[in-house]
Formats: structure tokens, sequence, C-alpha cells
């Protein structure tokens, strides 16, 4: 262990402002170096827009020490932007997991303590709320106590600012710049609740908010007459895996017409273990185990998970065997943009100017759909906060109508009354569009199968290698400077066309050895654009310890193209030494 590390863990162990119950849980790891070490070689890592981590006592640990020190440094930047700013306050909110409640009170005290307003949500509430609440509120900023879909030992704080999306990189590097000036925890400020309260800095809310974002959501419906049968006919499954979805979801679901909702009941509740699952996850087919039980019961058409802080969907249909099938978030993604387009096409209010966003590690599929109907698609870094910048920018140029967006990873949204990925309004969708596919006859497997006739099989995979602690970050930054040192000319056989550097900024063609600019972001990913139809891309996650691997082809039927994706990431990760 380096010096930094062990003068950490001591202050940490000794120093009063700690409480006793925290130096207690770190008198347990005496002598265990590597146990120090990952607790406290480095501070909690500020991410995409904020911190995660497992929680537990050290600087690389989610604790309320941490959130305080966050808080603290995001409370300096808005003191910065002046009076209004601080009046304008933040709103907080929070999902199922541990100490969430805990989290949320200190990282609203801290805000309080330094003057700036502060509205809490008076109950457990999905992610895309809080960003609808930022703009409903105007706030300048929002905060949100969750760890996504990680395991049940994490936690995490995202920021969001008053656009209501996640922080952009700008705002996100000046955070991280005041929070590296709070050498110690003595700098930062703190008060009791009652004080807040009593202040005037601390308030309360809820069912209005409820009422003013239900009515949002519902806006987005396309085809809510013409439904209105099938709605009551089609029997859907859903589960929030122990999450903050089951009200919204069942609440706007039964405002639109859906009457045959089963909620599975073991997984119904909140509750901060997930101890149905082994982590909440709706990307990974075993957490529908019991969703899929329920439905064969049930004789259900469509099964519906989201993860506990209810902005990412997953969905499981019946194939062509009568068999229950989990569809991938390309998948899924492609199916919404042709039922939107074909839907507002219909109803004569496609806009001449209308723009699809997806990020650059998403399937072509829906890019191929959207040119048919004349809609274009504007590719971002992966980030659902990238995607809520370019709908401001939509917003603010008036050059484009924003009429979907969204990721490979089980992330989508229709309208602008929110700036994040919305599972709530997605299972909305996907309700109708299965009420739609049923009046015409069909499963929404079968449409699937209807786009790949028209526009050819797209096959998309994603490999995640996890690589924990001080090394395994050594190895993915080894691994990213390894390829960028190695000019591949091919890949699994596969002529490499152009090579795109995201960090570097630059486009890469292979063939003609010409350089183009690439207009995004700088971000650590590797995406390289192959013959036949197929490409691969490298990143590291921004939440978690995985490098992952990316790859898309598009093929005559769906085996020829998992045995191309197959070879593809096998070769990458032979070139690199990670088969796993």
């Amino acid at each position: 262990m380096d010096l930094r590390t062990i003068k950490n863990y001591e202050l940490w162990l000794t120093d009063n402002y700690f409480d006793q119950t925290t130096r207690d849980e770190l008198k347990t790891i005496e002598g265990m170096e590597k146990e120090i070490e990952d607790r406290f070689y480095k501070d909690l890592e500020f991410g995409t827009a904020g911190i995660r981590g497992i929680i537990g006592a050290g600087t690389n640990r989610m604790n309320k020490y941490t959130i305080r020190k966050t808080t603290q440094g995001l409370a300096n930047f808005i003191k910065k932007q002046g009076n209004e700013a601080m009046r304008r306050g933040v709103v907080i909110a929070y999902d199922s997991r541990h100490k969430a409640v805990e989290f949320t009170e200190e990282a609203a005290l801290v805000l309080a303590a330094n003057g700036i307003r502060v509205y809490v949500f008076d109950q457990l509430k999905p992610s895309p709320q809080l960003s609808f609440a930022v703009r409903y509120l105007k706030t300048i900023a929002g905060i949100v106590i969750t760890a996504s879909h990680n395991p049940a030992e994490y936690n995490g704080y995202k920021i969001y600012w008053e656009d209501g999306a996640q922080i952009a990189s700008d705002i996100a590097k000046k955070i991280i710049a005041e929070i590296a000036e709070l050498y110690d925890h003595h700098q930062i400020n703190h008060i009791c609740k009652e004080e807040a309260v009593k202040m005037g800095y601390l308030s309360y809310v809820g069912e209005e908010i409820d009422i003013a974002y239900d009515e949002k959501v519902l806006e987005q419906s396309i085809r809510k007459e013409e439904i209105a049968k099938a709605a009551e006919a089609l029997k859907v499954v859903y589960t929030p895996l122990h999450g903050t979805g089951n009200k919204p979801v069942t609440r706007v679901l039964s405002k639109l017409g859906f009457t045959n909702v089963f909620v599975v009941p073991q997984q119904q509740e909140p509750n901060p273990d997930f101890p149905t699952v082994p982590y909440p996850n709706p990307e990974e087919a075993e957490v529908y185990a019991l969703a899929i039980a329920l439905a064969k019961e049930k004789s259900a058409d469509l099964i519906l998970a989201t993860d506990p802080d209810s902005d990412r969907v997953g969905v499981v249909v019946k194939n062509i065997d009568g068999e229950y099938t989990m569809l991938t978030g390309n998948q899924t993604g492609a199916l919404l943009v042709n039922y939107i387009l074909t839907s507002l096409k219909e109803k004569n209010k496609l806009p001449q100017d209308g723009a699809i966003i997806k990020t650059i590690v998403t399937s072509e599929m829906g890019r191929d759909i959207a040119s048919n109907y004349g809609i274009k698609t504007i590719d971002t870094l992966t980030g659902f906060k990238y995607i809520g910048e370019k709908i401001k920018g939509f917003e603010e140029t008036g050059e484009n109508t924003f009429l979907f967006g969204y990721e490979e990873s089980f992330g989508y949204l229709a309208g602008s009354y929110a700036r994040d990925k919305d599972a709530v309004v997605t299972a909305m969708l996907i309700c109708e569009m299965g009420a739609h596919y049923f009046m015409r006859g069909m499963t929404i497997y079968e449409g699937l199968m209807e786009l790949y006739d028209s526009y050819g099989c797209y096959v998309e995979a994603l490999k995640s290698i996890t690589l924990k602690g001080k090394e395994g970050l050594e190895k993915i930054k080894g691994t990213l400077r390894h390829l960028r040192e190695s000019n591949l000319k091919e890949i699994a056989g596969v002529r490499v066309l152009d090579l795109e550097d995201y960090l570097k900024g630059i486009r890469y063609d292979i063939i003609n050895k010409k350089e183009a600019a690439i207009l995004l972001p700088s971000a650590d990913v590797l995406k390289y654009k192959l013959t036949e139809d197929s490409w691969i891309a490298i990143r590291p996650s921004g939440t978690e310890p995985k490098l992952k691997i990316y790859a898309g082809v598009r093929a005559k039927q769906q085996e020829e193209g998992k045995r191309r994706i197959e070879t593809l990431i096998d070769a990458m990760l032979a070139d690199l030494g990670l088969q796993q």
C-alpha cells in the first residue's frame, strides 16, 4: 500500500468526525491490506454524472461522508451561479436501495446548510420523474440516490441540471474541481433536519408532481382511442424487480385502459436486498423466471420488467412456437422506432424535420427504419445524458423535432417532458404497440420478424469483462492503449474500413488513408467499422469495473448473424488476452 492509502485509513479510524459505527467497521479490517487498499487507494470516482459504488466505510465506498463531500462540491458550484440559483434550489429523489433515505437526508442537509433550498420527495420515485420534477419545479439541479441495476450492495448519486438531463461534461468537470478542493471533511457544512425545515430550506413534495408527470406520460400515447378494445383484451405481466416502478407503471397503464395487468407478487414490494434475483437488471434473462411462471399461468401476451429506479425496461414476448423469449434492447428500440413513425405517418403527424437519437453502440436497424420514413438519425456517445443534451439543443435552435431516443442497454424516451430514459412511458408505448399488433392478429415477435423481412436481420451482442480493483482499472486502461497502438487492419479475417477513436476525436478511413474530425465530446471509445455490414466497439463502463465489447452485423438469418458476432468478439478477446 502507498503512504496516501495508509494515511486515509488511519484518519478515518481515529478522527472523531467519523461516527463510531464507521470506525468500528474499519477496525474489523485491520491487517487486511488488500481490503484497506481497495477502500482507500482513491476517492470514489465521479463518473458520467455522479458517484456509484459499494456501500461501506472508506473513501472509495458509498457512505454518508462521501455523500456529504460530493454534495458540498455541488453546493459550492451552485453558489457560484448566484443567489437566484440558490433560491431555485435542488430536488432530490431516491429508489429502494439500502441507505437511500439516509443518503437523501445527508445530501439535503448539506445543501440546506449552504443556504440552498431543497425539495425532497416524500417517498421513493423513479429517476425519470426526478428529471421531470427539475423542470416542473424550475430548480437549478436535481439529485437521484440510486445505483440503477447494480447488485444490492451498491448505491449511487446522480446529478441533474436545470434542463432535466444528467449534468453535461463541462459542468461535471467544474463540480469535480470543487470536490477536489475539499481537503478536509471539516470544510463541509451540515445542519440538523429540524433547523433546515425551520429555516425554510427543506420541504417535501409528492402527489402534485405524480399527477403532472402522469399527464405528460399519457400525452405520448399515439393510438389511445384505437387501442381501447385491445387494451382490455391484452394480458400483461409486469415486475418492478423490488424497485420504484410498481405504482407509476400500473397507474399509467390503468389510465390508458389496460385492465389485465398482473404484477409478480413476490417482486411487487420495494426491497433493497432484491431477494428473488441475482441482481435487478432487466437485461439479464434470469430475472424473468417468476414473471414467466405467472405469464404461463395467465396466458399473458407480454412481460415487462423495470430496474430499481425505473429508467430501464425489458420485454419478453411469445415467439412463433408460443414460448416466451426475451427481446434485446436493440430489438425493442427498432420496434418502437417503427411503431412511432408508422403511427405518426398514418395520422399525418410525422414532422419533416423529425429526428431519432441513438448511441454509437446501438444497432443500425433503427437508422435504416427511420431513413425509410425520411427521418434522420443522430448518434451520441454512450449515456443518456448525451441524448438529453441533443433534445435541449433541438429546442434551443429549432432545427429538429425530437421523436424518440434510445440506447441498446434498455433505455428509451418518447417526449421531451423528461431528459432521461423513462421506463414508465416506454412500458406504456410497448403495451400500446402490443395492442396495435393484437388488433392486426399479430404478436410483437411477429412484428419483429416483419421488420427483419423488410430491413434485413440485424444482430448485436455485448460482452462485458469484469476487472475489479486497482489492478482491474490498470488493465482496462492498458487494453485501450494496446488497441490504439495495434492499428488493426482486420478482425477475425473481416477487413477494417474505418476506425473511430472518440478519445482523439478522429475517424480514420483505413482504405483511403484519410482522417476526419468526430464532432462529439471526447470519450475512451474505439469503434471499428468492417466489411460485410458489421462493426465492433470497445469502451470501459462509466459506472462499473467492466470493459465492454459491442458488435453488430446485418445478416440474412439470425443464426448466421449470431455466428458472425461470436467470431468477431472471440477474435477481439483473443487479441487482448481477455478470454473468460
